[in-house]
């Protein structure tokens, strides 16, 4: 316990705070010891005004006398909707002390998407990726933190942050293990909700280490204070008030002392009773009044100072409270005389701007914004908004002003809105584009204009919230004023929202609807294809009917427009689910090509048709045997969403896709790094949502073939691969993967049930590929022994279809099933059959296990060889295993 006076140079709120600082000291020692250590993280947490701040200036002191560098940053309860205001504050002194090229250089090619958020680079045009943002600033931190060891990030008033730094930090933290840097994190219990407490908890568990909460002064080092501050005279019983009053808060016991001096009250138990009414003027309703009482300029200049929040300096105070500077700067030396404004400490070696100014405490400025009459507090803000327009700050500096300005139809207030929505999705801010357009919602605006904001806000929302895009983008085409390529392209976002929220049938009938609204031509060929498009993807049913019209359709298809090639798509993939022939579905595909690649307007970024489509194309080829076109379109799929910084759903996308082509090639140990990322990247979206059922599914697909059943199961049960299903196509099969794992984990007749649903969804669909659904295939094989008659009947319909569709790997796997189930030499004329099929096919995998089996049916050791050779380049370590264990143990090997 601190009963004395704490270091001349720390704060009283230090008192009673041994412990945190000890806590902070070991931390800078490790931080100090090596370049190579691990980073740091502390969070305190406690109340206002229990000392948060001073611990982080105290921290501040001891970190600088130990040589590091210190970058703090403070969040405002009036700045939360200003984006990346926390992390600019952090890192914005360091990067502006470098030239550009300097900054680039240490940035490399996270440079163009971090620097718009930091305010160092202008944004591109678009939409940037926030999570794509979000990396990019955490990569911005680690490099500049290699460059600046050791370094000392403060963050005070962490619960006031905006939403764009928690998710920063939240990522931040949990990346520390690489990179020395300490972090240091103060914050009030609750005050946050939603995403915003999501982010703060993610930090706290990140820190590794208890969160120190900071407890109130005990009445002895309140007396300890009190005799410090008034003199060793200071009685018991006065000592024993002033802690009862103030609860043992710091910062109220250290102002109401100063209360106590400035009106010389002796310590003296028969003046405590004194005490309550000082402590009332010292903070809420008696400051307003001691405020008051410096005269209205001194109170209208502290109104303005809280209106501003940051860049408090005395000629923007005046402009805004509209008085000449001189009586601006009386009126701030009244102010800080007062202890209502002080000049902020400035960190070593760094420069701050002449004249700036900050409120001594939080509660202080959140005393004094409350006390602005409520008209008085719009109009300023108004005139604030104003000020920041004329000195070309741009919308999105003035939008947290426009905010707080009442609805009145203004036409103009609505355009800056808008604006600045357009620059804070530029920046990967579409929280605040969002907050932005829902009040320009509220002025309200013209009716002509009104659905373009509904579409626009639409949009802002369709990378992180579907559910919201749906609601806005049904208003708005439930309004008039959005016609013509507009109105379309709404309507497709809003389909493709629809079904990214896993509501298919909605998708379908939204886009049906709409197209009968048009006659024949481009647009409604346009709708009729994403009609079809979220048709084909329907993991339970699809007409045969529906089947026939695409047929139809897509023959009088020459692939002279988009529209066209995208019907030759579909037509091409829903040939190719239904086990069509290959050769067909190949031709179709080929031709919705130009001279072998996308055509323009059709690219993986193109915002006309959607990545679903491609997707599809992409698939058509990889189970039609044309696995090189696939891995093809995927990886540029994957170049072209990290060039654009696209960091969410669709790089997710793009790496559950590639890693399925690298799955059918045999390159497992690629398909898992590469599921693995997709997983990651869709974790960030959302559980349960298509996207994130592809990168699982392709994950345990992929950890099956290589013989890892328990890492498999594990991850199924991690991330909660079972049913309900989505109600779109996953690929490779979902129930296909999930029957598979149980067979291998021995739930043989769960397995068989999950085999059987898998058979009646083909049946409803009317007809499958034994490739891409092999149900008959595993379901044949799980009942070889209890019901071989229905395991042949099985097998020869695998086969049957496998011929149908004529693909070397569908013929090659049908012909290693009706193997398994035979014996002696007509196993091993069928185990033969099945290599040959397989050495002609891309899928090296399928061939490595023809291989084996094929060297077990006739003992041959020299066709066990080959096929050990080929499952280790395939990285199948269960098939090499297997392989390993005949050949050591010899049994019958010729």
């Amino acid at each position: 316990m601190t009963e004395g006076r704490p270091p001349a140079a720390a704060s009283a709120s230090l008192w009673e705070r041994d412990a945190e600082i000890a806590t902070v000291g070991q931390a800078l020692d490790l931080l100090c010891a090596d370049q190579s250590s691990a980073g740091g993280l502390l969070v305190l947490r406690g109340e206002a005004g229990i000392g948060k701040t001073a611990l982080l200036a105290e921290t501040r002191r001891v970190a600088e006398r130990r040589g590091c560098v210190v970058w703090a940053a403070r969040g405002a309860e009036t700045l939360r909707s200003v984006p990346f205001n926390v992390v600019r504050q952090l890192l914005q002194p360091a990067l502006l002390s470098l030239l550009p090229e300097e900054a680039r250089e240490y940035l490399g090619d996270w440079y163009d998407i971090a620097g718009p958020a930091l305010g160092i680079v202008d944004p591109q045009e678009g939409s940037a990726d926030p999570q794509y943002v979000c990396d990019g600033l955490v990569a911005a931190v680690r490099r500049l933190a290699r460059r600046e060891w050791p370094l000392v990030l403060l963050i005070d008033d962490a619960h006031w942050a905006d939403q764009e730094t928690l998710r920063w930090l939240a990522a931040f933290a949990e990346r520390l293990d690489d990179v020395s840097v300490l972090v240091v994190v103060a914050r009030r219990p609750g005050e946050v909700s939603g995403d915003s407490a999501r982010h703060l908890d993610a930090v706290a568990a990140a820190a590794g280490r208890p969160v120190s909460n900071l407890r109130a002064l005990t009445p002895e080092a309140a007396a300890g204070l009190t005799r410090a501050t008034l003199g060793r005279h200071a009685d018991d019983a006065f000592c024993r008030e002033v802690w009862a009053v103030t609860a043992g808060n710091p910062y109220e016991t250290v102002e109401l002392l100063a209360k106590v001096q400035d009106s010389e009250l002796p310590p003296v138990e028969a003046r405590a009773g004194e005490l309550r009414a000082l402590n009332r003027a010292a903070r809420g309703g008696g400051l307003v009044d001691r405020l008051k009482g410096l005269g209205l300029e001194a109170t209208q200049f502290a109104w303005a100072a809280a209106i501003l929040g940051t860049g408090i300096t005395v000629d923007m105070v005046a402009r805004l409270a509209t008085m000449d500077e001189a009586i601006a700067g009386h009126c701030a030396d009244l102010l800080c005389s007062a202890r209502i404004l002080t000049e902020p400490e400035s960190a070593a070696g760094s420069e701050r701007e002449e004249g700036e100014l900050e409120f001594v405490h939080p509660l202080i400025a959140t005393a004094v914004y409350n006390s602005i009459p409520s008209g008085v507090c719009t109009a300023m803000h108004g005139v604030a908004a104003q000020i920041i327009t004329e000195l070309g700050r741009g919308a999105a500096q003035a939008a947290r002003h426009l905010l707080k300005v009442h609805p009145d139809g203004d036409e103009e207030l609505v355009d800056q809105l808008r604006e600045a929505a357009r620059e804070h999705l530029a920046v990967g801010a579409p929280d605040a584009a969002r907050t932005c357009l829902e009040r320009a919602l509220q002025e309200p605006p013209l009716p002509e204009v009104h659905a373009h904001v509904l579409y626009e806000l639409g949009c802002a929302t369709l990378l992180t919230a579907p559910a919201v895009t749906i609601e806005h983008l049904q208003h708005a085409l439930g309004m008039p004023g959005l016609e013509g390529e507009r109105r379309v392209d709404a309507v497709v976002r809003l389909s493709q929202a629809l079904l990214h929220n896993d509501q298919l049938e909605e998708a379908v009938r939204t886009v049906e609807v709409e197209a009968a609204r048009h006659e024949p031509g481009p647009v409604r060929l346009r709708l009729q294809a994403v009609q079809f498009m979220w048709e084909g993807i329907h993991g339970e049913t699809v007409s045969a009917a529906r089947s026939g019209r695409l047929a139809e359709l897509a023959s009088t298809c020459t692939g002279r427009d988009n529209a066209e090639r995208a019907l030759l798509i579909l037509r091409g993939f829903d040939a190719m689910t239904h086990g069509e022939s290959a050769e067909e579905v190949l031709e179709l595909c080929d031709r919705a090509l130009v001279n072998g690649r996308l055509a323009p307007g059709l690219g993986w970024t193109d915002q006309e048709w959607g990545i679903e489509l491609l997707m599809m194309l992409g698939s058509a080829y990889a189970y039609a045997d044309r696995l090189d076109r696939a891995e093809s379109l995927f990886a540029e799929a994957l170049r072209a969403y990290t060039t654009v910084g696209w960091r969410g759903g669709h790089l997710s996308l793009a790496n559950a896709f590639l890693g399925l082509a690298y799955r059918r090639q045999g390159r497992l140990r690629d398909a898992e790094s590469t599921l693995r990322e997709a997983l990651v990247l869709a974790e960030r979206v959302g559980r349960r949502l298509p996207l994130y059922w592809s990168a699982t599914c392709g994950l345990v697909d992929t950890l099956l073939a290589r013989g890892r059943v328990d890492e498999a199961w594990s991850i199924a049960e991690q991330y909660g691969f079972a049913p309900p299903y989505p109600s779109t196509i996953v690929l490779p099969d979902i129930r296909c993967v999930r029957g598979r794992l149980l067979l291998a984990v021995g739930r043989t007749e769960d397995g068989i049930n999950e085999l059987e649903a898998a058979e009646k969804t083909a049946a409803s669909r009317g007809g499958h590929n034994p490739v891409l659904s092999p149900w008959s295939i595993d379901l044949a094989k799980a009942l070889a022994v209890h019901d071989p008659t229905r395991a042949a009947q099985l097998a020869a319909d695998a086969r049957r279809q496998a011929e149908r569709f004529g693909t070397d790997t569908a013929i090659g796997e049908a012909l290693r099933c009706a193997a398994a189930l035979e014996t002696g030499g007509r196993a091993v004329q069928l185990a033969a059959q099945a290599v040959t099929y397989l050495e002609a096919s891309p899928c090296q995998y399928e061939h490595a296990a023809a291989r084996v089996e094929y060297g077990i049916a006739a003992r041959s050791a020299t066709e066990l060889g080959r096929g050990l050779d080929l499952a280790r380049s395939c990285g199948a370590e269960g098939l090499v295993a297997q392989a390993r264990e005949v050949l050591e143990t010899g049994r019958g090997l010729r």
